[in-house]
This record gives structure tokens, C-alpha cells and sequence, in this order.
């Protein structure tokens, strides 16, 4: 009988990278509802309204994609656990577990999944003071990734970080938890690696409403919602930033009882489970082709190493 796998703590949120992307910053604070923590060396850290250091990031660099996606872990023993874990199955681990010279400190390590995405693991970090504040996102419901090979990462957040499998969309996408969230990574056959999206959570379904309000007061409408997923039962409500990113309004995630769930199929050609209110319908050929994203070579400076001992 195989040993439970350590599993990831939660979802903290992303950092972002790509050309120009602190010229955006208006954009979340003015409309999104993020505020700014803290900026230096091009790179601006937003939070949300609860205690997190930094909910989404922005960083400056020549490709639009991921700098790494942001987990916590509950202390420095399951920390070094997971880390010992990576490292005993072969992960590509970025060093040993130390403190962290940035703004949002703490103690963790970095690992590349298949995709050569950078993941980060902290614990210990900074808390910032709550700032309830009506209709603004609280906190980085969950990440979504493109990837040529779904069934390869799914295996790998399974085996390495300890997710589980919560539900699929067909045979196109898989959803992974590593709490009681129905999801906090979710995975989408593409043919290529990129990001797909970001939901950000409002406490209620009314803020997730008003939130909706706000963007088209200040003339900026969904792409895609509201409506209501099937897998997940959470609203949702798309738009495109400035600089090409999908992100999201979400409210409501389904909580997963571990000791009664079971991964269902929800097919994917009934309309009514894509979108249970029928006010958004299925995404058009216009979401599915934005929601593809940008190419993304995974970590800058492993791809430059592996692309210069190519040569």
C-alpha cells in the first residue's frame, strides 16, 4: 500500500510576466478591485482584501506568461516534507528549502512542474492587516494551465504536491484540489503550455454581482458570464486586461467533503451544464481562442540554459 503524498497547503495566487505589464497597474486598482502592496525593479505585488501579501503580480519580462504560481504551506515541517518529497521522485527542484529575500519573506523552496512552470511553496510569509471592503476580491480562487500533455501534469500535482482529481470536463480538462476547493488548478488539453486564466473570488454572490457592476460602469464588459458552471457549481464572469490576460470573477466554490466525493464526467455538449443559469451559454469561438493564451517556454532562465546547451 503506497504512503499518502504530502500534500500542498493552498493557493496564494501568480506572479505574472511579460512586456509592459506595470504600465496595467491601473487597471487592477482602478477597476479590478486590487490594491497595491508594495513595487520595486519593475515588479508590482496587488492584494486583495484579506491577508495575503499579494494576490496577483506583475512583473516585467520579453514573453507574456507565468513567473510562478503561488502556493502556502501550514509550517516549516510540511514544507520540508514536500520538499523531500519532489525530491526523492526526481521533481526539478530550484534548491533547498531557505528564507526568501523578497517583500512577502518567509521560508519555502521552488519547483518546475512538467510544463517548466516555476512553483513556489512559502510559508512563514508576511500577513497584511484585513481590509474588508464591499464588491473587491478577497482572495486567488484558482489558476487555470494549458498543457499539451493533461493527463502527464495531472499525474504529476497528483503524485508530487498530493492534489486530487475533483472532477473532468469531458476528456478537455481535469480539475484538481489540494483543500476542501473543488478546485485550485485546474488542467486544459491545448497544444501548447500558457495560462488559460485566473478567478478571483468575492465573499458573496452579491459582491461577485456588483463587482460585474463596477466593470461595466467603468466601460469594461465580460467576455464571457455571468453565468454558473457545472463543475465547481461557481459563478463566473470573464474579462480580457489590458495586457491579454484572462481573468476572473468567481463566487460560491464548491466545497469537497473528502469522505463522500467522487469525480464525475460532465459532458461537455449540453449547454445547460457548461452554464447552469443559461445566461452565459457555452464560451464562443472568441473566449475559447484568448482563453488559449500565449505560448509560454516555462521559467526564463532553465529555458535559456536548455535552449543555449541545444545549440
Amino acid at each position: 500500500m503506497s504512503e499518502t503524498p504530502i500534500r500542498t497547503g493552498s493557493l496564494r495566487g501568480i506572479m505574472m510576466r511579460g512586456p509592459g505589464l506595470a504600465e496595467t497597474l491601473p487597471f487592477y486598482e482602478d477597476m479590478w478591485g486590487l490594491k497595491l502592496a508594495h513595487s520595486d525593479d519593475g515588479t508590482a505585488l496587488l492584494r486583495g482584501t484579506g491577508t495575503e501579501p499579494f494576490l496577483y503580480g506583475l512583473t516585467e519580462g520579453d514573453v507574456f506568461g507565468i513567473e510562478y504560481v503561488h502556493f502556502a504551506m501550514p509550517d516549516r515541517t510540511q514544507t520540508e516534507a514536500l520538499h523531500a518529497q519532489c525530491v526523492a521522485k526526481g521533481a526539478q527542484v530550484l534548491g533547498a528549502p531557505a528564507e526568501f529575500d523578497d517583500w512577502a519573506g518567509g521560508y519555502g523552496f521552488e519547483v518546475l512542474d512538467p510544463d517548466m512552470r516555476r512553483l513556489r511553496f512559502r510559508t512563514e510569509a508576511r500577513q497584511l492587516p484585513e481590509e474588508p471592503d464591499w464588491s473587491k476580491p478577497k482572495k486567488v480562487s484558482h489558476v487555470v494551465l494549458n498543457t499539451p500533455d493533461m493527463e502527464g501534469v495531472q499525474a504529476w500535482y497528483e503524485d508530487f504536491l498530493g492534489f486530487r482529481t475533483s472532477d473532468y470536463s469531458a476528456d478537455q480538462m481535469v480539475f484538481l484540489r489540494c483543500n476542501t476547493d473543488h478546485h485550485s488548478i485546474a488542467l486544459v488539453r491545448a497544444h501548447y503550455a500558457s495560462v488559460n486564466h485566473v478567478a478571483f473570488e468575492l465573499p458573496t454572490i452579491d459582491e461577485f454581482m456588483r463587482a460585474i457592476g463596477r466593470m461595466k460602469q467603468k466601460g469594461h464588459v465580460p467576455t464571457w458570464g455571468p453565468g454558473r458552471h457545472g463543475p465547481g457549481n461557481n459563478p463566473f464572469a470573464y474579462f480580457v486586461s489590458p495586457s491579454g490576460f484572462v481573468i476572473e470573477f468567481t463566487s460560491e466554490l464548491q466545497q469537497i467533503d473528502e469522505t463522500t466525493h467522487e469525480a464525475q464526467v460532465w459532458p461537455r455538449d449540453n449547454p445547460e451544464l457548461m452554464d447552469r443559469w443559461m445566461t452565459a451559454g457555452p464560451p464562443t469561438p472568441a473566449q475559447r481562442a484568448v482563453m488559449q493564451g500565449r505560448p509560454d517556454p516555462g521559467w526564463p532562465e532553465l529555458a535559456q540554459r536548455n535552449r543555449g546547451a541545444a545549440e
